[in-house]
């Protein structure tokens, strides 16, 4: 057990995290938006009613869309485009898939490799991509839930103003849905930018995503 924890403890920790965060949004965001039912003129919902309606659905699910959203370009990116001393980019000029030998597929696969990195054509093209394409369905995912869900939350604000409530089709042109969107991809995009940029020049002592401390600047591909 306690070999299982240490060699989980990566993903156990950021799990935990996340259940812990999650919960504390939703007390957080309940409390909000009880302070808006009352200035509004309207009463209080309970903690289970507010989990369970748009508004809490809608926040979750707009953060989670810009998260993968985020990695699936990042995976596909980085295919292709370098970033001359940074440990999150391959090394100038050896951009692109790689060679079988390289990515241990075919006949080069070992008797360790995913039995699918034996095969060849479909089966061997879809393990070759899965990170990018899971990544890219739980964007595509998460997107059609946060629009779902904000078009629902705003055609209750709606019917509170006295207003023509809109279909899903037309919230899609609103003003709300792009806010929301775009303010959270602008952010995430920044967060990547920033560390590709600042892992060039400096450093986070045992950690994979820096380079050793004493890697020059330049040093491309290599991390401590």
């Amino acid at each position: 057990m306690r070999r299982a924890l240490r060699e989980n403890s990566l993903g156990l920790v950021f799990g935990l995290l996340f259940l812990a965060v999650l919960v504390a949004q939703a007390f957080a965001g309940h409390a909000d938006f009880n302070q808006r039912q009352l200035t509004a003129g309207f009463p209080p919902v309970s903690l289970g009613r507010y989990l369970t309606s748009a508004s809490f659905a809608s926040d979750v699910a707009e953060n989670w869309q810009s998260e993968y959203l985020q990695f699936f370009l990042y995976i596909f990116l980085t295919v292709w485009l370098v970033q001359k001393g940074s440990p999150e980019s391959k090394k100038p000029g050896e951009e692109g898939l790689e060679s079988d030998r390289e990515q241990m597929v075919g006949r080069y696969a070992t008797e360790d490799s995913p039995g699918w990195a034996h095969a060849s054509g479909l089966r061997r093209a879809l393990l070759s991509n899965s990170l990018g394409l899971v990544m890219g369905l739980l964007f595509v995912g998460s997107w059609l839930a946060q629009s779902i869900a904000g078009a629902a939350a705003f055609n209750e604000q709606q019917l509170r103003d006295l207003q023509e409530p809109v279909t899903w089709a037309e919230y899609l042109t609103e003003p709300d849905f792009w806010n929301r969107t775009l303010q959270n991809w602008q952010s995430e995009l920044l967060a990547v930018a920033s560390m590709v940029i600042l892992s060039i020049y400096l450093r986070q002592r045992g950690s994979p995503e820096s380079k050793p401390v004493g890697s020059p600047h330049d040093t491309t591909g290599t991390e401590g």
